[in-house]
């Protein structure tokens, strides 16, 4: 089996793995890039593979760097299944729903400029017609279960920690009569994660394909974290400033309601309004609500307590543009929870427009901001942004808090590694900067004397 690299090879977006064997051909995951200009030119076309030969497209997670450019594929004439765990399917419906308008509102302002200008209108990379395509072609995996995606291979899912429905991939592929397996991690999360469980390590294969994106490094504690957030908060409640929080709709947005309403429940923090301005944040809390069998024991417990009824009033959710821009004349003291989380898109950049320059303004980085996008920029202290082509001074407290990533740590990402180690498998570490998986490489050859290979884009390796 021959297994080539489009995406998240050198990088930490665009995943997308294309696995051949002489019987079948299928890809893991077929996600957008997200970052500078060089990096999104790569989502006008699908992978560059033949679709209409293509057996299936297996889904890790619902990230749209994971599953964005589906609809670009069903576009390019792929036509099978789409796999991936009932919640993954549930919510990547919602990504790409939101993709498309996301791109329709870009596409819409910049041919605007192009027609003043006497240019032609750019034509979108995708449609209506092949998002809703993409949704029509989902098939639902089971965790725990050898499933046949395509001739000869068999897909196994576990818990990858991650969101809910996040799972590692278990490719076992008959040859000759021969079977060999590869393990895919998918976005592996830390352990101890509220709402998801912990990941769940495969024991053996003969070749694991891993995440690296904080190889380098351990996040700060989850309570030093949960605490410093805290500090900061009741500083910005003092001053009476907005607090804007740029959070990814899927996963991060859940967890962060439940920090804050732990902390209200505890008397960490005086209970003061708390704004979602996100729609896709609001349908996925209803599609984790819908999914309460992927809970971890905590959450549950949660639940049952009837502290979140208590909250709801202070927690509020404004769907509609309207009651988003009204949040221009809400006074703080107040949060706002907006997508997109690198601020690459979404209602957060208009919030950050209209209070980036204001001394009082807190901003809350809680997730990885890729090379290029406006949240690396204020977190690489920048003293001025571009937003929709306007010069923004910087004067609000910029404040980065890593141990609230859904990704795991050096130190878990070693730990689930570690139970695979004693097959010694052939490693290979995608879905990292360089200067997070080299060192990630060099702790894996030095303790399990094991070589990881580090493919770039297009490159291939052959089991």
């Amino acid at each position: 089996m021959k297994i080539t690299f489009y995406g998240a090879a050198g990088g930490v977006t665009g995943t997308a793995y294309y696995c051949e064997s002489s019987g079948a051909r299928i890809m893991i995951d077929c996600g957008m890039f997200q970052g500078g200009r060089r990096d999104e030119s790569r989502n006008k076309a699908a992978p560059p593979v033949n679709y209409t030969t293509l057996d299936a497209i297996v889904l890790t997670h619902a990230h749209l760097d994971h599953c964005g450019r589906l609809p670009l594929a069903v576009r390019a004439g792929y036509r099978g299944p789409i796999f991936g765990t009932p919640a993954t399917l549930d919510l990547s419906a919602l990504v790409l729903r939101d993709s498309l308008k996301v791109q329709t509102s870009d596409l819409d302002k910049q041919n605007r400029m192009l027609v003043r200008n006497g240019k032609s209108k750019i034509k979108p990379a995708f449609e209506e017609a092949d998002v809703e395509g993409a949704i029509l072609q989902m098939r639902p995996l089971p965790y725990h279960q050898a499933f046949g995606v395509a001739p000869g291979m068999e897909i196994t899912v576990d818990e990858a920690g991650h969101i809910l429905g996040s799972g590692s991939l278990k490719l076992t592929v008959e040859e000759r009569s021969q079977k060999k397996s590869v393990i895919f991690s998918g976005d592996l999360g830390a352990a101890g994660m509220p709402i998801v469980r912990d990941p769940e390590p495969f024991r053996e294969a003969n070749m694991v394909i891993m995440e690296s994106t904080y190889g380098d490094r351990d996040h700060k504690p989850l309570q030093e974290t949960i605490d410093e957030a805290i500090g900061i908060i009741r500083e910005a409640l003092h001053t009476k400033g907005k607090i804007l929080v740029p959070s990814f709709a899927i996963g991060r947005t859940q967890d962060l309601i439940y920090y804050f309403e732990q902390a209200f429940r505890k008397g960490g923090l005086p209970r003061f309004p708390i704004y979602i301005d996100s729609p896709m944040a609001i349908e996925a809390s209803r599609i984790y609500a819908n999914h309460p069998e992927l809970f971890d024991d905590e959450m549950n417990e949660f639940i049952r307590s009837g502290e979140m009824e208590r909250d709801k009033g202070l927690i509020r959710p404004t769907p509609t543009a309207e009651e988003s821009k009204h949040l221009n004349d809400v006074p703080g003291p107040s949060m706002i929870i907006a997508g997109s989380g690198m601020c690459n898109a979404g209602r957060i950049r208009h919030h950050l427009r209209h209070n980036l320059w204001k001394p009082e303004t807190s901003v809350l980085i809680v997730g990885y901001q890729a090379e290029g996008t406006l949240g690396r920029k204020l977190v690489d202290g920048n003293q001025s942004v571009n937003i929709f082509g306007e010069r923004i001074a910087v004067r609000a407290q910029i404040h980065k808090l890593g141990g609230f990533s859904a990704h795991a740590g050096q130190t878990d990402l070693l730990k689930w590694f570690n139970v695979l180690a004693p097959d010694r498998p052939r490693v290979v570490l995608t879905h990292g900067e360089e200067k997070a998986r080299l060192p990630l490489a060099e702790i894996i050859r030095h303790r399990y004397g094991i070589q990881p290979y580090l493919p770039q884009y297009g490159d291939s390796i052959e089991l």
